[in-house]
């Protein structure tokens, strides 16, 4: 991993990413977790101060650690504690049937094997857990579509592995994953080509 996707692109990230509207969506979401909570790419920590007070514990796993610093300070602020694994998604080091509640932001678009992270994240939800996702991803205007088809290798390379085409839907049920819930919109502010945003929950399946 080279300096720009080690030091640079995670500041200009977490800049972004506190922002206003990043902040209500993530608030909107994930107010209402309750119990023994998974976060897969848990990045900067910039989702710890919207859990609300029924959350007992966040662990959560992500390949790097992300401007340690910064995320001491929000581990710091929260009641609830937080552990933290640094590996990839695709092999969580959790027992089967495990946590309430699984949440994924913003984080799908760069991981290698979405499907089988996804499969991993099926296997370590309780039966009666849910999976909470706020994802950027493939738009439904053929138009968008097209130009985030052209775009994505540039993207991959200054997101550091980020891509803008990637239907977020499609990949949870073919990981076995039942939507309960799907939003589809807009977010203000940012252009649609990475501003296509899926917002929902699914379950466990068998």
């Amino acid at each position: 991993m080279g300096l720009y996707c080690k030091h640079i692109f995670p500041r200009l990230m977490d800049h972004i990413m506190r922002g206003a509207e990043f902040s209500q969506l993530r608030t909107k979401i994930l107010q209402s977790v309750a119990g023994e909570i998974l976060e897969i790419g848990i990045g900067t920590g910039l989702n710890l101060a919207h859990y609300g007070p029924a959350v007992s514990r966040v662990r959560a796993v992500d390949p790097i650690p992300m401007l340690p610093t910064r995320m001491a300070e929000r581990r710091a602020t929260v009641p609830f504690p937080v552990e933290i694994t640094h590996q990839s998604a695709e092999r969580l080091p959790y027992e089967d049937r495990i946590f309430d509640c699984v949440v994924s932001t913003w984080t799908l678009c760069t991981i290698p094997d979405p499907v089988l992270a996804l499969q991993e994240v099926r296997r370590v939800l309780k039966p009666e857990g849910i999976f909470l996702f706020l994802e950027h991803g493939r738009s439904d205007d053929e138009k968008i579509a097209a130009w985030q088809d052209r775009l994505n290798p540039i993207q991959n390379v200054i997101g550091c592995g980020c891509n803008l085409n990637r239907r977020i839907d499609d990949l949870i049920t073919q990981a076995g994953l039942a939507i309960t819930q799907l939003d589809r919109f807009t977010m203000q502010g940012v252009p649609r080509l990475g501003g296509e945003l899926y917002r929902g929950t699914a379950v466990g399946q068998g």
